[in-house]
């Protein structure tokens, strides 16, 4: 991971800054694994998040005028963070100190409950809502108390990512034709992200933020909570907290972004990042925004 990366200006620098603020290693982590200590919480987000910079650094190096001439940007989850660093809202070096907060506390907010998170592909006439709702009531006649199922993210038409306490998600799995759902795809994280079950992370967050300087963004940056570009910095530090518990909408960012007159043609864009999962979810949503999408891989 990041290993294509090291030859560009300023990404070793990076992975050695990031590492004094982490305490441990970054880079070795990334090149060498293991994977499994790689995709811990408390570790995959600092790593997304430099390795994510460091594939700008490559950006401006090929194409400095596609960085130059940027006028909008938004991140997945702890992508945020990479958007707001890339726009000048936040220093690499409060970026990292705080995505190290968010990853360890989520990473113990996990631990407190089982849960995880699923994607859902589903037919138009499903019932996504009914299907977490009936799944939160099965949890309470076995016994559960406040149990949690949710929509935690918005990907594209007919697909939602779920997340919730693991029995939640057993019950929506073994009743899924009934719910209308297609396929599903478990995915590799620690707990129910996004979600309630994030609230003593958030708390933790919300006070780090606190303690942080934050800027006006240089260009619009779009939220995770409501898809909107954030005024100022006050709405920024308290967004970021809010998006731990709340649903990433994503769907709707695309949407806001790409709005625009027939006859106005569609800008260029970039995916920065260790992977190539948003430009997909783009093609799904908006083919002809797509056409002009270009990944910047790591």
């Amino acid at each position: 991971m990041g290993h294509n990366l090291l030859k560009f200006p300023n990404v070793q620098e990076m992975f050695k800054l990031a590492s004094e603020i982490l305490g441990y290693d970054l880079l070795k982590l990334c090149l060498e694994g293991p994977k499994s200590e790689l995709d811990k919480t408390r570790h995959s987000q600092a790593a997304v998040l430099v390795t994510s910079l460091a594939a700008v650094e490559k950006l401006k190096d090929e194409r400095p005028l596609a960085v130059e001439n940027c006028v909008a940007t938004a991140g997945f989850s702890v992508g945020e963070f990479t958007a707001l660093t890339f726009a000048g809202a936040l220093s690499f070096e409060e970026a990292v100190r705080l995505v190290k907060i968010r990853g360890e506390a989520m990473q113990a907010a996990s631990e407190l409950t089982p849960s995880g998170m699923m994607t859902v592909f589903y037919r138009p006439d499903a019932k996504i809502n009914f299907a977490c709702h009936a799944a939160e009531e099965w949890c309470i006649r076995k016994g559960l108390q406040d149990p949690v199922c949710k929509v935690a993210n918005f990907l594209f038409p007919h697909c939602k990512v779920i997340a919730g306490n693991e029995e939640a998600l057993k019950f929506i799995e073994m009743n899924a034709e009934d719910f209308g759902i297609r396929r599903i795809k478990h995915l590799a994280v620690s707990g129910a992200f996004h979600t309630n079950l994030m609230k003593p992370a958030q708390l933790v967050l919300k006070e780090a933020l606190k303690q942080c300087k934050i800027n006006p963004p240089l260009i619009s940056v779009h939220s995770n909570v409501d898809g909107k570009h954030y005024r100022n910095a006050d709405i920024i530090c308290k967004n970021l907290s809010k998006q731990l518990c709340s649903p990433v909408k994503w769907e709707q960012i695309m949407h806001i972004i790409y709005e625009r007159p027939s006859t106005t043609s569609f800008p260029r864009t970039f995916e920065c990042g260790p992977g190539q999962s948003l430009r997909t979810i783009l093609k799904m949503v908006n083919a002809k925004a797509w056409d002009t999408s270009f990944l910047v891989g790591v």
